[in-house]
C-alpha cells in the first residue's frame, strides 16, 4: 500500500524485508537516492518517506530496487547508478535483465552476461552478423564481451580458431625503443587481450590453446596476406588504424568467419593528419548487407562509477570547444 499525499510519498516495506542491502552500507544506496532525485528519504518502521518534488521517481527507483533484491542479485557502484538511469528514461532494469543469455563462463565458473541494455545490443548483433563494429568509450565492455562471445563459439564448435589483433600504435611511444626482441616490443600492446583471454580461460589454458595456435594474438600488421576460414577474429582499438589498414583486415575474412572491431574515436593516437580507418569505416561501411554497428554510451561503462563521470567531463569539454571553435 502507498499513499501520496502533495509531495510526500509513502513506500510500504514487507516486514521480512531486508532492508541492509537495499540501503547500502552506512545507507550510501539511500544517499546516492537522494542526491539523484533531490529529495529526503525517512526510514520508519515498516515504511520509507519520502518527501520532493521528484518523490514519485525516488519511490518508482526504491521500488525497481526491491524487485532486483527480490530476485536474488545484488547492488553495487556500478549496477545502482545504471538502475537510476534506466529509471530516469522510464525503463525498468529488472525487465531489460529478463532473456539476457549468459555468453560464456570463466574459468572460476562465474557466468558473463551482458549488464546494460547498449551490451545487449551488441551480443545480439554479434551473433546475427558476420562483421560487427562495437564504437563507444572505455570501459564498455566492448573488448571483453568480443572475446567471450569468440570464446562460446569456439566452444561450440562454431570456429575453429580465434584471433584476436591490435595495432601496434600508441602514445609517445614508437616499438623500436622498446627493449627486447620483435614479441617483446609488441607484447605491451596485446597485454589487454591476454588480460581478458586469461580472466575468462585461465592463464594455462589460454596458453595451452595458444601453443597450438587455437589462439593466436599478434599486430594487426601480422593479418597481411593471409585468408581466414572458420575464424572468429577481433580487432582491437581499431581507432588507431588507417583506412588501408581497416581495409586489409576486412578483406581477410573467410568462409564460415566472423569478425568484430572495436574502438574509441575519443581516443585516436594516429600522427596528426590521419584518418582513423574506424571513423572512415563507420561513413563508407553503413548500410552494407551483413555488417552492424553498434554504438556503445556513456550509460554502458562497467568500470568505477568515476569512469563513467570523467567520460562526461570531457565529452561536455569536447562540445563546448566545438561550439567555441564554430564561432571563429
Amino acid at each position: 500500500m502507498e499513499e501520496r499525499i502533495n509531495q510526500q510519498i509513502t513506500l510500504a516495506l514487507s516486514p521480512e524485508f531486508d532492508t541492509t542491502q537495499l540501503f547500502g552500507s552506512l545507507d550510501e544506496n539511500v544517499n546516492l537516492i537522494s542526491k539523484h532525485y533531490g529529495v529526503t528519504v525517512v526510514h520508519r518502521p515498516g515504511e520509507l518517506l519520502i518527501c520532493g518534488e521528484q518523490a514519485e521517481k525516488a519511490a518508482s527507483a526504491f521500488r525497481e530496487l526491491q524487485m532486483v533484491l527480490d530476485d536474488g542479485e545484488t547492488l553495487d557502484q556500478q549496477k545502482l547508478p545504471y538502475i537510476l538511469e534506466l529509471c530516469d528514461n522510464g525503463v525498468s532494469y529488472r525487465e531489460s535483465r529478463i532473456n539476457k543469455d549468459i555468453l560464456c563462463y570463466t574459468h572460476r565458473g562465474k557466468p558473463i552476461r551482458p549488464k546494460t541494455l547498449g551490451q545487449t545490443e551488441y551480443a545480439k548483433q554479434i551473433r546475427h552478423h558476420d562483421v560487427v563494429f562495437g564504437v563507444g568509450p572505455a570501459g564498455t565492455g566492448k573488448t571483453y564481451l568480443a572475446v567471450a562471445m569468440a570464446i562460446s563459439a569456439f566452444k561450440n564448435k562454431e570456429v575453429e580458431k580465434i584471433i584476436l589483433a591490435r595495432p601496434a600504435v600508441e602514445a609517445g611511444e614508437r616499438l623500436g625503443f622498446l627493449p627486447g626482441d620483435l614479441q617483446e616490443k609488441v607484447d605491451p600492446y596485446l597485454r589487454p587481450l591476454y588480460d581478458a583471454l586469461y580472466d575468462l580461460l585461465g592463464r594455462d589454458s589460454a596458453l595451452r590453446l595458444k601453443e597450438k595456435e587455437v589462439i593466436e594474438v599478434v599486430p594487426l600488421a601480422y593479418m597481411r596476406g593471409r585468408t581466414l576460414d572458420n575464424s572468429f577474429i577481433i580487432l582491437d582499438e581499431a581507432q588507431n588504424t588507417t583506412k588501408e589498414q581497416m581495409k586489409m583486415f576486412l578483406t581477410r575474412l573467410g568462409f564460415g568467419s566472423k569478425a568484430v572491431v572495436t574502438g574509441d574515436l575519443t581516443q585516436v593516437d594516429l600522427p596528426r593528419g590521419k584518418v582513423s580507418g574506424l571513423s572512415d569505416a563507420v561513413r563508407v561501411l553503413q548500410g552494407v548487407e551483413g555488417v552492424a554497428f553498434c554504438f556503445l554510451e556513456e550509460g554502458d561503462v562497467v568500470r568505477h562509477p568515476l569512469v563513467r563521470r570523467i567520460i562526461r567531463a570531457y565529452d561536455q569539454k569536447g562540445s563546448k570547444e566545438d561550439e567555441d571553435g564554430a564561432d571563429i
